[in-house]
């Protein structure tokens, strides 16, 4: 249960960051619902391998390489999908903020409300 409200809310999130950012688009929810479970299944299989290819320069940075791969996710995500469109990189980085942003918010939201139940 966990699991698909935290889906659903991450799929209303892209579809914030649509609506605050022009450079994001997104058809409809349905499409947000897919670009959200490719959005975490390429978090899951490729981040952690390319965090790990990346780990000196990631060093050298101080961490702000991170930002590169998140962003980089969220391209990838939109070029596979036909609903979910980014107009650039720069696009794809700023998006990415904005939703990892909304991310932090939705698991301390669903930490709290399931904490109580």
């Amino acid at each position: 249960m966990k699991i698909i409200v935290r889906w659903l809310l991450l799929a209303a999130a892209l579809l914030l960051v649509a609506h605050l950012y022009p450079g994001v688009e997104v058809k409809n929810f349905t499409s947000a619902l897919i670009a959200a479970f490719v959005l975490g299944l390429f978090n899951t299989l490729l981040r952690p391998i390319l965090v790990l290819l990346t780990l000196p320069v990631t060093l050298v940075t101080l961490g702000l390489f991170l930002f590169i791969i998140n962003a980089l996710m969220f391209y990838f995500a939109a070029s596979v999908l036909d609903g979910f469109h980014v107009a650039g990189f720069g696009a794809a980085l700023i998006g990415s903020l904005i939703y990892s942003l909304c991310g932090m918010v939705i698991d301390v939201a669903m930490e709290r409300a399931f904490a109580r139940g």
